[in-house]
């Protein structure tokens, strides 16, 4: 089970700073790509030998203060449904607010393990004016200062004391799959369209979290986990904001399958908000196939699906070598042909290269399209391994790994693609000395 600790609390408390603080440790899940305007709120902090997902709610809410009701009210329900663990920060410069006042009546509602945190506690007095914040009735209050970082390692010792260290809690050696995407896409009806199409399939799998649902789907000469998203609990009652719901609901599946299928709407097209999770399962490094959901509700002509695949790998560059397969859940029209796909993909994720054979490869082509030279200094490869990685790691060796510039690494990772077939799997090289 994916461990996710979500930082609560009114605007200007320090949020984020502290969000910056945590994830540094571990550069967090940020793309410069224009329109993925949440990643960087989205990241990994590893402590004790323990790694977890960090989300700052503070980056989804939109509006200004006199909003807290509408919108921050929403991203506090949803951490108090989703989180693990909850940090919730107030700010000793300004005291106790009514607004930190809703926010612990809601917390104190909730099961979560919450940690209060008094921010901007830099000096004595501020030390002093922290115990105002017991009266908030969550216990303990946390000193601590997330610009200078001071605090943060006994908040972190806490933390990671109060997460869940089984992180799988049965392992069955077959791939897993999660269905991911926006809400009302299609992601039960898929689900459905599987499962449903023979009764004695389904094996369920004791010991799986109340986050997902993982189904043994053994038909067809398939056999593999379907970690299912779509509707496994009742949504909070409050009006949620979509976006914000569905990239919380995604984080834990992608970090637990090996594969995701992410299902897009036909009727729509590939959107930010899809590009946003498309972001969440490369940054992981899992395997991914776009499924065109709703296909039969599409216009179709003559050449509308390869013209559609086309504008779609032009909103995923530089990553498009995706597989793209178009279905309908509600025909079961290619259902089986998308997990026929996954797990090509999850093939291609586990493949090992020999390393004569990389090297006979690679070698000429380096020799032939060199990198540029630097300052008159010329790159010279002599080696090439995979590394024994989750997903396909490539070291370089080489006499100036610093002057490999990132288009060369580019033309590398395109020619490992052509070679040796990656098609739906993130590639990570590393120039090395020799």
């Amino acid at each position: 089970m994916a461990n996710i600790v979500a930082i609560v609390g009114r605007p200007n408390v320090g949020k984020s700073t502290l969000f910056n603080r945590l994830t540094d440790s571990r550069k967090a899940i940020v793309d410069a790509q224009s329109g993925v305007t949440r990643d960087r709120h989205y990241g990994k902090c590893e402590w004790n030998g323990l790694e977890f997902t960090v989300i700052d709610t503070g980056g989804y809410v939109k509006g200004s203060e006199d909003q807290f009701e509408g919108e921050i009210r929403k991203q506090v329900n949803l951490a108090i449904e989703e989180a693990s663990v909850i940090l919730f920060i107030v700010d000793v410069a300004e005291g106790t607010t009514d607004d930190d006042k809703v926010v612990a009546n809601m917390l104190r509602k909730g099961k979560k393990k919450v940690f209060l945190i008094a921010n901007k506690v830099d000096n004595q007095v501020r030390q002093g004016l922290a115990g105002e914040f017991y009266g908030l009735g969550l216990g303990d209050v946390y000193n601590l200062s997330a610009i200078s970082g001071s605090g943060t390692g006994d908040l972190l010792d806490d933390v990671v004391d109060a997460l869940d260290k089984e992180a799988v809690e049965e392992v069955i050696d077959i791939p897993k799959f999660a269905i991911v995407g926006r809400p009302n896409v299609g992601k039960s009806s898929m689900v459905n369209a599987l499962l449903g199409k023979e009764r004695n399939i389904v094996t369920p799998i004791a010991g799986t979290t109340r986050d997902s649902i993982n189904t043994r789907f053994t038909a067809f000469n398939h056999d593999f986990l379907l970690i299912d998203t779509a509707g496994i609990r009742k949504k909070s009652k409050v009006e949620e904001d979509l976006e914000f719901y569905s990239v919380m609901r995604s984080i834990r599946a992608i970090e637990d399958c090996d594969v995701a299928l992410l299902l897009i709407d036909a009727t729509l097209g590939l959107e930010a908000q899809d590009l946003n999770i498309f972001r969440l399962i490369q940054n992981n490094r899992k395997g991914v196939v776009i499924v065109v959901n709703k296909w039969d509700l599409f216009e179709k002509n003559t050449n509308s699906t390869k013209e559609y695949e086309e504008k779609i790998r032009e909103k995923l560059a530089p990553f498009k070598d995706v597989p793209i397969v178009f279905t309908s859940a509600l025909t079961k029209q290619r259902v089986l042909k998308a997990i026929e796909i996954a797990e090509k993909v999850n093939a291609n994720r586990i493949k090992t290269i020999k390393t004569r054979e990389l090297n006979d490869v690679m070698l000429p082509i380096i020799e032939h399209s060199p990198p540029a030279a630097l300052k008159g200094k010329y790159v010279k490869v002599k080696f090439i391994t995979q590394l024994p990685t989750h997903a396909p790691t490539f070291a370089f060796y080489c006499n100036l790994p610093q002057y490999v510039s990132e288009s060369y690494i580019r033309f590398l990772e395109n020619r490992l693609r052509e070679n040796f077939d990656f098609e739906g799997v993130p590639v990570q090289i590393f120039m090395r000395k020799k």
